[in-house]
This record gives structure tokens, C-alpha cells and sequence, in this order.
């Protein structure tokens, strides 16, 4: 769909700024709402206080009294890489501070679904728990933790997914999206909310005396698995966040992370001392949720534990294989779904609100890529269904600013009681069951619904722009001073610049990238410009004088380090 470039609005005055801030960047920030100095402290003395995380003092005393007892505590994951993470983190951490019978258990998404499930509970008992602690996962699972009551099993909930009208009765639960958190940060990620409880549980041993036989851990030590969890789960990159994020990019840049992260980063092509969020993002996730998208999850978070590189870099190389074949599944995927929109024969102006799309050949570990990669294409809300068990397909849902699509499943669901048996997530994805032959009564309602939240400017796609950069600006030093005053993300996105550029010079790379030496409007520099994936967009020639959506960029190869515009979007002028 044609894209529009729009600026976007100063959210704060940035008066409350440093002084000696580029302007650039003061306008970058102001867009974002950054409105004084303390907001871009990024240290580890602004993490919000464990004491502010609501239930976290209770879960500590509860794992301390089964670690004193010597008890087994199991880690039930969830499997994708905030819950790899978050079971690494726990595995990891529980065992530094002196737990003796630590294990984890993650259930196979195609076996036992999502969450801790009455059969997740039965499996996990044969190796007679004292403890069950969830990780990323449990909010919803009242029949779980019901099912682990009867067997004498505690458990323990740490989660941040929105919780549904019933809460299970486990012995605590930690989720800063309860009604009564009083914990800020509503965006933590899962391997967030299980540090917080870390956090509490190591202060309470320390006030008991328990290290004074035995090493105390640094939990600094784990922020590379809270960098990577939270970049990976795409949650919103508020102040807090970003705290996490940018002291975890440090520890990796400084090679003082986990041999599973360097050996993903270096199978993936990327350098570990100039890595960004966006490689953890772009890189090392989808990585590691391969092998929870295809096979098991736990060939991820072994990978994450394992201490030794050689077995690390065999993980690596593991986890990267499922990563291609999840990639070629995927774009299987994508033929067959467009191939339904052609088969629709729709302009673009008349497609509904939202999309619905289900094939029985397709993978129930990639139809949340799919989702995403079809909402980007037509920009609307979009579910894509395979199937799930005997007479049940399972979807994920994926949505755009401005429809919270867990809302909108929950309206559906009180609209048109038990259409929807099953679901839960976020404001921008969503997962749920449904009874397959329902599919067409489902798609009715979801686009009813749907037409209560859109108007037609939403469907419209747009490019939130920075601005311009003045010729003049366009160097590395601001490159450099971009690229470090992140971590940018979610919700407090990459800077990206707009402007006019003369085609110097042109070339097509793999029949799909536009590799570009331009010149601005108005200068006579030239300046070199990536543009992936962008030749379905634009497609050659090239004009003369074309319209430019950019970032700025750091090419460093064989030793040169050159300024680069990374393209993400491209017309004629």
C-alpha cells in the first residue's frame, strides 16, 4: 500500500535537556517524550527498587523457605526467547545463590499448548517438585495451578501478560499488569519480572545470614539474558527498559556475556563489540524462537547455559539450521496467503478492517511471523490460523497503532459468547483457539468488531519521520552520537530522517536491494545508501530525484569505516 511520510510531534520541549546535545538529537528526543536529564539516565542506580514490584517479597520467601529445605524447584517456560531467557536467568541465578536442585522444563507447544497447563503439571510431577515457578507464562492457567494444588506442588506465577477474569490460586504471584501492582513499568518483559524477583530473593538471603557460607552472586552478571529477552519480546522500551537493555549491550560489546549470545551473534554475521538493539532484535531472537517455533525450545536455553563456547557455537549452529528451515517454511507461508488475497480479487480499498486467513498445510510455529509479515503489507489487523488439535485451529494475531487486538478478541468473546474459548496476550499480538468450523462465523465478528475501532485514516500507512538532517549534519559523528543515545525499540523507536536525494549513482544487488550513492537537495557531498528488500517498492530505473524515509548508519568494512543511509523507504520525488 502507498505510504505517507508524516513528522512527527514534539512530545516535550527538551528545555530540561543537557545543553551540549546535538539539535538532532534534542529533536529526536523530544518526539519521544523525553522531557528532562534523569530520563536519560541509563544507570543502574535509576532501576526502578525492587520494593515497588508487588509480590515479589512473597515469592522470595517462598523460595528461600524450599532452597533451606534443600527442596526441587522446577522452571516451567514459556517457549519463545523471553521465556528462554527468563528460564535461563532463573536456571542460572537460583543455582549461584546455592539451590541445589534446580531444573527446567518448557512443554512443547505442539504437545501441551501454552502455559501451565493440568498436563504440564502431570509431567512435571514425576520429578516430585517442592516448587513450580513460571517464567513469562501462567496468569491464565487457573486449571494448572489448581491441577499442582491437589498434588501438594507450590507455585509460584511470574508473568506479564494481561491477566483474564479468573487468576489462578497459586502461592504468589508477580505480574506488574495485576489490578494491585503498584510496580511502574507496566512494559517489563517476562525475564524482566523474574529479575525483580531475583532481586528481592538474593536481599532476603543476604538478611538471613545464607552467604556467609557461600559466594553471593552479582546480578549484573545476567543483564546480557534481561537485554536480550526484553529487545527480543518487542514490549515497549520505557525508562526502566531501556536502563536494562543498555547495560546488557554493554556487558556484550565488553565480551562479559553468555558464550550462547556471542556464538548466535557470530553465527548470525554480526559483530559482538558494535552490537545494537536491533541485532538482538533481528539477530539472536529470531534465533532462538526458531527452535521453540519448529522443534523444542530447549535446545535455545541450553545454548544459553551451557558454559563451555565449543558446545555453545554447536547450539548456535543448531538453532540457526531451524532458523532457515523456519525461513523457507515462512515463505511457502507467504505465497499461499497471497495468493488467498489475489483470489479475492479486492483492490486494496476494499479489503475489511481486518484479515483472517487459515490454510491446513500451514505451521503452527510460524503463523505469527506470517501475520506480521501480512499486516505489514496491507496494514490492517491480521489472525493467520493452522491447525491445531481435533477440530481446533489455533491463530496469532497481530495488529497495528491504535487496536489493542486483546481488547478487541475480549469484546468479540463477551459479544459472542463462546466463539472464542481460548486466548490472551497484548495490545499488538494476540493468540486463541477456535472450533475450525467457526472460522467464518469468527471472521464476521472479528471484522464487526474491528469496524468500532478504525476509521479509514488508520488503514492508511504511515512513516513517522524525524525530519530532516541538514547536509551539513550528515556525518559519522552524529551517526555515532544516534547509535548511543538509544537503545532504541518499541515504543521509543530508531530515529529516522526524511529528505530529497539526487541518484548518483545505482545498482540492483540479488535482484532485490537498492545499494545507491546520492546527493542531498541542495549539497554537492554524496553520501553512500542500503536499501533492503526495497525493489518491489521502487523498482528500477531508479528516477532522477527520488524521496528518501532514512537512517543514519555506520558501515565499518575491511578496516573503513564510512557514513551509510539505511533506506526504509523510497519514491520519486
Amino acid at each position: 500500500m502507498p505510504k505517507t511520510i508524516k513528522p512527527r510531534r514534539p512530545r516535550a520541549n527538551g528545555e530540561q535537556l543537557p545543553d551540549d546535545l546535538h539539535p538532532v538529537l534534542r529533536r529526536v528526543y523530544a518526539a519521544r517524550g523525553v522531557a528532562d536529564a534523569r530520563e536519560l539516565n541509563l544507570g543502574l542506580d535509576a532501576l526502578l527498587p525492587v520494593e515497588l514490584m508487588t509480590g515479589a517479597d512473597q515469592a522470595a520467601a517462598i523460595i528461600a523457605r524450599v532452597m533451606a529445605e534443600d527442596g526441587r524447584i522446577l522452571i516451567i517456560g514459556d517457549f519463545d526467547c523471553d521465556g528462554a531467557t527468563s528460564t535461563a536467568l532463573s536456571v542460572l541465578a537460583l543455582r549461584a545463590m546455592g539451590a541445589r536442585q534446580v531444573d527446567y522444563l518448557v512443554p512443547n507447544r505442539f504437545e501441551y499448548g501454552y502455559g501451565l497447563t493440568p498436563e504440564i503439571v502431570a509431567l512435571a510431577a514425576q520429578g516430585d517438585p517442592a516448587l513450580i515457578i513460571t517464567v513469562d507464562n501462567g496468569v491464565s492457567s487457573v486449571e494448572g495451578v489448581a491441577a499442582a494444588n491437589a498434588l501438594g506442588i507450590q507455585v509460584i506465577i511470574t508473568d506479564h501478560h494481561l491477566p483474564g477474569e479468573r487468576l489462578p490460586r497459586a502461592a504468589a504471584m508477580v505480574n506488574p499488569n495485576l489490578p494491585d501492582s503498584a510496580f511502574p513499568a507496566k512494559s517489563t518483559a517476562g525475564v524482566g519480572v523474574i529479575f525483580y524477583v531475583l532481586l528481592a530473593l538474593r536481599a532476603l538471603l543476604r538478611e538471613q545470614g545464607w552467604f556467609a557460607r557461600r559466594p553471593e552472586p552479582n546480578m549484573a552478571d545476567y543483564l546480557d539474558l534481561l537485554a536480550l529477552g526484553t529487545v527480543a519480546d518487542v514490549v515497549p522500551l520505557e525508562h526502566n527498559n531501556r536502563i536494562l537493555v543498555r547495560q546488557g549491550l554493554a556487558r556484550i560489546r565488553a565480551g562479559r556475556c553468555r558464550p550462547g549470545i556471542s556464538a548466535l551473534l557470530e553465527v548470525a554475521g554480526r559483530q559482538q563489540h558494535r552490537v545494537q538493539a536491533s541485532d538482538l532484535g533481528f539477530a539472536v531472537g529470531p534465533r532462538l524462537n526458531a527452535a521453540g517455533r519448529l522443534d523444542d525450545m530447549s535446545v535455545g536455553i541450553e545454548c544459553l547455559l551451557a558454559d563451555d563456547p565449543l558446545r555453545a557455537r554447536q547450539l548456535a549452529v543448531e538453532l540457526d539450521r531451524l532458523n532457515r528451515e523456519r525461513r523457507a517454511i515462512e515463505d511457502d507461508m507467504r505465497q499461499q496467503a497471497e495468493q488467498m488475497m489475489d483470489a479475492l480479487l479486492l483492490k486494496e480499498s476494499d479489503l475489511p478492517p481486518g484479515l483472517c486467513l487459515h490454510d491446513e498445510s500451514w505451521h503452527q510455529g510460524v503463523i505469527g511471523i506470517l501475520a506480521s509479515r501480512i499486516r505489514e503489507r496491507y496494514h490492517r489487523p491480521v489472525i493467520a490460523f493452522a491447525p491445531g488439535e481435533e477440530g481446533e485451529i489455533k491463530g496469532s494475531a497481530r495488529s497495528i497503532p491504535g487496536v489493542h487486538i486483546r481488547d478487541v478478541l475480549d469484546e468479540v468473546n463477551v459479544r459472542y459468547p463462546g466463539l472464542v474459548p481460548k486466548f490472551g496476550g497484548h495490545a499488538m499480538a494476540a493468540g486463541l483457539t477456535l472450533e475450525a468450523r467457526r472460522l467464518d462465523e469468527f471472521r464476521e465478528a472479528f471484522v464487526a468488531v474491528l469496524a468500532g475501532h478504525l476509521d479509514e485514516s488508520d488503514l492508511q500507512p504511515v512513516i513517522e519521520s524525524d525530519g530532516e538532517i541538514p547536509p551539513e549534519d550528515m556525518d559519522l559523528a552524529l551517526a555515532g552520537e544516534l547509535a548511543e543515545g538509544g537503545p532504541w525499540g518499541q515504543g521509543f523507536p530508531e530515529p529516522l530522517f526524511h529528505g530529497e536525494f539526487q541518484v548518483v549513482r545505482q545498482r540492483l544487488l540479488k535482484d532485490r536491494h537498492w545499494k545507491l550513492v546520492v546527493q542531498p537537495a541542495g549539497s554537492s557531498r554524496v553520501v553512500d545508501a542500503i536499501g533492503f528488500n526495497l525493489a518491489d517498492e521502487c523498482p528500477e530505473p531508479l528516477p532522477e530525484r527520488v524521496l528518501m524515509a532514512y537512517q543514519l548508519d555506520i558501515n565499518e568494512f575491511r578496516g573503513n569505516v564510512n557514513l551509510q543511509l539505511r533506506i526504509a523507504h523510497l519514491e520519486a520525488a
